[in-house]
C-alpha cells in the first residue's frame, strides 16, 4: 500500500516502513562512526523502539558491539493496516544488528507487567547469561500496577497555580496561550506511579534476584530538566513529581542491589513523548534555531553517543549537585537560554518561521514515524506486514 502521513493534534497515526528503516539506519551510521573500546557488551534496553531507548540501543550495538536485548509495546501492522513506528523500527534495527553478526532480539509486550519481566529474565538466562547494562527508558501515559491490577494514568499539569503561557499547535502553526489547572493530590499520586522510578525498581529487583545482573553492571533511566519557562508543567509539575522519584529509586537501586544507578539529564528533542506536552514544541522550535547557529544541535543518537562514549564509558560521569549525569550541558548554555529568552516574549504566529526553527521540528516530528526522509519513495506501494526478524509478535 502507500503510506502517507495522518496527523492528528500531536501523534501521527501512520508510519511508513522504508521511512523508519532510513531513520534507523541513519543512527546506526552515526554510531558506527564513533566506536569505543571498553563499553557495554550485554544490554538490556527497557523502552528500545523510540526516542532515547531506541538511540540507546543502535549506540550500544553499533558504537560498542553490544548483543542487545530490547522490550517495548508496539503495535504491529493488523488487517493491512500499518504497524506503528516504534514497530518498524525495531524491525529495521534487529535487520540491520542480524547484518552485521550481532545478536538482537526484541520482546514485544506491556513492560509494567510481571509476564514481560519473566520473558525477559529467561530470554537473558537462555541467550546472554547476564546483563552489564540496563537502560530504562519507558513513555507511557498509563500503568496498571501488577501487585493490585489497578490502573493508574498520568497527567502533564502544574502543582501550584493555574499556568498560562505561550504555546503552539504543531500541527496548525498556530502559537497561542494555553490555560493548565492544577493538579489534585490524586493526579500527582497517579503520575508518579506510572512514570516514576517504582517500575524500575521492579525491573532492577527481579534482574538482581534471577542472577542476571553482570558484576559492575550499570542501568540509567532518563529525565529532563528545562529552563525556567517550562518547569511549572514539568520540572515543578506532575512530571517532575515523578522524575523526582526517580531520583530516589536510583539511589534504593545502587544501595539494594549492588550495581552503579544513574539518572542521566538529557536536552530537549522531539520524540512522541515530548511532542504532548504544552508549552515544550514552542520552546524546542526556539531552542533549535539558536543551537542550530552555534553548531551545537544535537538529536537523540547524538546525545546517547555522547553520554556512552564521553559519560558512562569514556571520560567521566560529571555529575552535578544532585548525582544526576548531564548530557543537556550544552542546552543549558547561559548564552543559549539567554537567546531562547530574549526571543520567547517576542514569538507569534506571524513570526514563527522567522524567529525559530519550527520547520526542523516539523522535520523531526514527521522522521519519528517515517516521513520527510530524503531517498524514501512516498509514492511507492511497500509491504506494511515486516515481522520481527527474532520472531518475537
Amino acid at each position: 500500500m502507500i503510506v502517507k502521513p495522518r496527523i492528528r493534534g500531536f501523534v501521527c497515526i501512520t508510519a511508513h516502513p522504508q521511512g523508519c528503516e532510513a531513520n534507523v539506519r541513519s543512527e546506526i551510521e552515526k554510531a558506527s562512526a564513533a566506536q569505543l573500546e571498553g563499553g557495554p557488551k550485554k544490554v538490556l534496553v527497557i523502552g528500545a523502539s523510540t526516542g532515547y531507548g531506541l538511540s540507546s540501543r543502535i549506540t550500544a550495538a553499533f558504537s560498542h558491539g553490544a548483543d542487545t536485548l530490547g522490550v517495548f509495546f508496539e503495535r504491529p501492522s493488523m488487517k493491512g493496516k500499518p504497524a506503528s513506528a516504534g514497530w518498524y523500527n525495531s524491525v529495521a534495527f534487529e535487520k540491520a544488528a542480524h547484518e552485521s553478526g550481532r545478536y538482537a532480539k526484541s520482546i514485544n509486550g506491556d513492560a509494567f507487567s510481571n509476564e514481560i519481566k519473566e520473558q525477559t529474565i529467561q530470554a537473558i538466562k537462555d541467550d546472554l547469561g547476564q546483563v552489564d547494562l540496563v537502560i530504562y527508558s519507558l513513555a507511557s501515559p498509563r500503568r496498571t500496577d501488577p501487585s493490585d491490577g489497578e490502573t493508574y494514568k498520568s497527567c502533564l499539569k502544574p502543582l501550584g497555580d493555574t499556568y498560562t503561557n505561550r504555546t503552539l499547535d504543531t500541527d496548525k502553526g498556530v502559537v497561542s496561550e494555553v490555560s493548565i489547572e492544577t493538579a489534585t493530590a490524586e493526579e500527582t499520586e497517579h503520575t508518579v506511579k506510572v512514570m516514576g522510578g517504582e517500575d524500575w525498581e521492579l525491573w532492577m529487583r527481579a534482574l538482581a534476584d534471577a542472577g542476571c545482573l553482570a558484576d559492575g553492571a550499570k542501568t540509567v533511566a532518563y529525565s529532563y530538566v528545562g529552563p525556567e519557562i517550562t518547569w511549572p508543567v514539568y520540572t515543578n509539575g506532575t512530571i517532575g513529581a515523578a522524575k523526582k522519584d526517580v531520583e530516589r529509586a536510583a539511589a534504593a537501586i545502587h544501595s539494594n542491589h549492588g550495581c552503579e544507578a544513574y539518572v542521566s539529564v538529557n536536552k530537549a528533542v522531539v520524540t512522541q513523548a515530548s511532542s504532548a506536552i504544552p508549552v515544550v514544541p514552542l520552546y524546542i522550535s526556539i531552542l533549535f534555531k539558536v543551537m542550530k547557529a552555534k553548531g551545537t544541535h544535537e538529536g537523540c543518537i547524538e546525545q546517547m553517543i555522547r553520554l556512552f562514549n564521553e559519560r558512562l564509558y569514556g571520560g567521566g560521569l560529571q555529575l552535578d549537585e544532585d548525582g544526576r549525569i548531564r548530557v543537556d550541558d550544552l542546552e543549558m548554555e547561559p548564552d543559549v537560554q539567554g537567546e531562547v529568552a530574549a526571543i520567547w516574549p517576542e514569538i507569534q504566529t506571524e513570526n514563527l518561521d522567522e524567529r525559530s526553527d519550527f520547520a526542523g521540528y516539523r522535520q523531526d516530528f514527521l522522521r519519528c514515524f517515517g516521513f520527510g526522509i530524503e531517498g524514501v519513495d512516498y509514492e511507492a506501494d511497500v509491504e506494511v506486514e515486516l515481522p520481527l526478524p527474532s520472531g518475537n509478535q
